[in-house]
Order: structure tokens, then C-alpha cells, then sequence
């Protein structure tokens, strides 16, 4: 494949990554008009967030196996249809179960379309080329999820909140075109059989985990279901980890945990990620129902997450040349811990000129975790196993995009039982406390993270 083509690609998987990561918020400030529209409360859609993350978790480690069975681009350009026609029906959804149907078949085309679209490009690229790759195709990741409010906020103002699906439409129309040009037939492997019995164990755990934490908002009257699935996922979950260890074909290549920068930014780094998921979640709803703030301008506020993530971009990697991964990520996890609590404090007497400096220093340091965690994460993978740990990382982030959205949730619940007694109408206290329990996670983030080697990175780095 010629460098320029190869170049074009690389923007296109990009471009759908940008997508599906864009979807995965974009309705946060849609919220309180779809519940309006669907005749349920604003924390209740949440579910359609948690349910497209949680398909694109159960989904993606099974993205590799298909691609080999039936082809990459065909599966990639079956995704990008898949993908755009769910978007169509989520678009014209009338009912909150309709629409969680919509999302979970959007979900599906997407847990396809991006690691399908990152294995393209690493077979394609040169390896001296692969880490530059690997950013511009995961830096979408950042801008998605931080845009989405304010994209979602300006069509429900202006417009209705069936406009956030539409808009992929012309999008996934023109990957579909470009997808058939630019890829090219790629042989198919049916050597290596299916893992039937892993895929079915992860996703009964990942599903039951997510839906236990999902129930945690009514937590009142769910105490019963809630020990059920939790202790189906747990079960579950370690029946798969064991299964994994013994197959001679898993899905899921738990030997990947033994590289120790791997293993460290996949646990310890997916752990910051849920804290980080919940901030775009938790604050236009608190924007909204909380302070009074109309969809648009809420959105709007939230862009300033997404300055700061391009504010950082820049200063990153001199950064991590001169004072190395560890010690860089350890200071940035304080700084997460400090900019979580700092939302505690945001309340109507607050100028927004403040606000928006609060959410500006939230993406400072939401781009430096996640620009180190995905480059040192694939550092030490030999090329051999890249295309398993890109489906494993990227089952780990959707996971945590995942939960993020549900401890948000589960947190605001917390707060308003805690404080109300229900779990309907949170109020400005109840999105504070939710704040301070969010701080949990970067506190267990920090303690795990005290394994990594200091010289975690040292090959490619350039010290100073």
C-alpha cells in the first residue's frame, strides 16, 4: 500500500473512531428532553450510554477472529453500515426500550468498526511509524466524548435531540465508500477455531457486572437483583479467566498481563479512566438539572474539557521524555484526584468564567493519562501479539467508558438517597457528594499504580 494511501486510511479509522467515541456521550445533554420524550426520568436514558458501551466491550474481543474469517475490509465496511443504520433507528426511536434496542445494535457496529479500522492500519504501517499511528487513531478517543455534550446540546436547542444520530448518516456514507477504495482484499484465516466457550463466559460477566452496578441507581428496591447479577459476574468472571488460561486459541491472551507496562496501564490506567469517563456524564446533567443551564450552553461549558485536552497535547511528550512515565502519571494522578474534588465545589454562586477553568484543568489532565497510558501500553508488546493487545486495550477502554457512565450514575444515586431519601430529583448537594465518591477511584488508581518500574518506557523515550 503506498504511503499516501496508507496516510488516508489511516485518517478514515480515525474519522470512525472519532464516531463511535463521539456517540458514546454525545446524548449526555440530550438527556432530561429524551426522558421527556420517552416519559421516564433524566438518569434513566443513562442506560442507553451504558448499554452501547457495554455491547462495545462484550463485542470488540471477538473483532480480530471475524476480521481473519471473513475478511477486513468486508467486515469493516459491514460495521460502518451496521454502525450508520442503527444510528438511523436510533434517530427514530419513540421509546426508551426501542432506543436501548438501537443502541445496543449501534454498539455492535462499532465494537467492529475501530479495532478492525486499528489492525488495518498496524499491518499497513512501518514499525518505525506504528506509535505516531497508534496516536492519531486513539486521540480521536479524547475529542468524542468531550465535543459530544456540546454537539448534542446545540442540535436539542436549536433543533431536537434526533438530529445527534442523523448527523452520521452522510458520515458513515462516506466510510463506506472509502473503505472499499482504499482497503484492500485481505486473505482469510480459518485456521484458528472460535472460543466459543470464552466469548460466552466474558460476556455473561461483563454483562452481569455492568447491569449490577447499572440496578445499583435503585438501589432500594433492587438490593436482591443486585447481589444476583453481581455474583454471576464474579463467578462467571473467574470461570473465563481460568478458561483463558487453558485454551490452547483464547480469546482474550491473559499472558499480554505479563509484560508489566501492559499490565500496570491496563489496570491501573483503566481505573483513572472510570473516574475521568464519569466527568462528561455527571457534569451537563448537573449543568442542566442542577444549576438551570439550557442543553446548548451546558454543552458549550464542557467544550472546556476539550480545550485543555488540546492545550496539553502539545507539552505531553516533552514532558514524558524528561521526567519519565512514572513520575509524570504520578504527579498527573494527584492532579486527577484535586480537579474531581474541585467539581464538588461548583454551585450557581460559582461564575461560569470559573467553571469553565475547573473543566479546563480537568482536560489538562485527562489528556496527559490518556496520551501516556496508550503509548506506554503497547511499548513492550512484541509486534507478534500487537493485534491481541490493541482488541484487549481497547476492550479495557470501552469497559471503562462503561462504567465510568454507571458510577457516575450509581454515585448520584448514592448521593440522593443518602440525602433525600429517593433516587428521582437530584439536587445540587446530591451532584457534590457524587463528586467526592467519584474520588475513590483516583485514590485506588495512584495505590496500584505504585508498582510501575521508574524506568517503565525508557526505550522510547528520548531523555534529556
Amino acid at each position: 500500500m503506498s504511503e499516501v494511501k496508507n496516510k488516508y486510511l489511516t485518517y478514515l479509522v480515525a474519522t470512525t473512531f472519532f464516531m463511535e467515541t463521539l456517540d458514546s456521550t454525545v446524548i449526555t445533554t440530550a438527556l432530561p428532553m429524551m426522558a421527556k420524550d420517552f416519559g421516564v426520568f433524566p438518569v434513566d436514558v443513562g442506560v442507553g450510554i451504558t448499554a452501547y458501551l457495554l455491547t462495545l466491550a462484550i463485542i470488540i474481543p471477538i473483532s480480530g477472529w471475524l476480521a481473519d474469517r471473513i475478511g477486513m475490509r468486508k467486515l469493516f465496511t459491514l460495521a460502518i453500515v451496521i454502525f450508520t443504520g442503527a444510528s438511523i433507528l436510533c434517530g427514530i426511536s419513540e421509546s426508551l426500550f426501542f432506543f436501548i434496542f438501537a443502541r445496543i445494535l449501534q454498539g455492535i457496529g462499532g465494537a467492529l468498526m475501530v479495532p478492525v479500522g486499528r489492525i488495518i492500519v498496524l499491518r499497513n504501517t512501518p514499525k518505525e511509524g506504528i506509535i505516531a499511528a497508534i496516536g492519531l487513531i486513539t486521540w480521536p478517543a479524547l475529542i468524542g466524548p468531550v465535543v459530544g455534550p456540546a454537539i448534542g446540546g446545540f442540535f436539542t436547542t436549536y433543533a431536537s435531540w434526533h438530529w445527534i444520530f442523523f448527523i452520521n448518516v452522510p458520515i458513515g456514507i462516506i466510510g463506506i465508500i472509502l473503505s472499499l477504495v482504499l482497503i484492500k482484499k485481505s486473505e482469510i484465516s480459518p485456521k484458528v477455531p472460535l472460543d466459543g466457550k470464552g466469548f460466552i463466559y466474558s460476556g455473561v460477566a461483563l454483562s452481569s457486572l455492568i447491569y449490577a452496578v447499572e440496578l445499583c441507581r435503585h438501589i432500594a428496591d433492587s438490593k436482591t437483583h443486585i447481589a444476583i447479577f453481581l455474583s454471576i459476574g464474579i463467578v462467571v468472571g473467574w470461570i473465563a479467566i481460568q478458561h483463558f488460561q487453558r485454551t490452547p486459541h483464547p480469546m482474550i491472551d491473559l499472558s499480554l498481563l505479563k509484560i508489566p507496562t501492559f499490565e500496570s496501564t491496563l489496570i491501573a490506567g483503566n481505573i483513572f479512566r472510570i473516574a475521568l469517563h464519569s466527568t462528561p456524564f455527571l457534569v451537563p446533567l448537573y449543568l442542566q438539572v442542577g444549576l438551570g443551564i439550557d442543553p446548548f450552553q451546558a454543552g458549550l461549558i464542557v467544550m472546556s474539557i476539550f480545550v485543555g485536552n488540546l492545550a496539553m497535547k502539545t507539552i505531553t511528550t516533552p514532558l514524558l521524555n524528561r521526567y519519565g512515565f512514572k513520575k509524570v502519571m504520578t504527579i498527573n494522578g494527584v492532579a486527577i484526584f484535586l480537579s474531581l474534588l474541585s467539581c464538588a465545589f461548583i454551585s450557581k454562586a460559582m461564575p461560569v468564567w470559573i467553571v469553565m477553568i475547573l473543566l479546563f484543568i480537568n482536560g489538562l489532565v485527562r489528556s496527559m493519562q490518556f496520551t501516556s497510558i496508550n503509548t506506554l501500553g503497547l511499548a513492550d508488546v512484541p509486534q507478534s501479539k500487537m493485534g491481541a493487545a490493541s482488541a484487549l486495550a481497547s476492550t479495557g477502554v470501552q469497559l471503562s467508558m462503561a462504567l465510568g457512565i454507571a458510577v457516575g450514575s450509581l454515585a448520584l444515586s448514592i448521593a440522593t438517597a443518602f440525602n433525600q431519601g429517593n433516587t428521582n430529583i437530584p439536587s445540587n448537594q446530591d451532584f457534590q457528594l457524587a463528586f467526592i465518591l467519584v474520588l475513590i477511584l483516583p485514590i485506588w488508581g495512584l495505590w496500584r499504580q505504585r508498582t510501575m518500574s521508574p524506568t517503565a518506557g525508557d526505550e522510547i523515550r528520548k531523555k534529556r
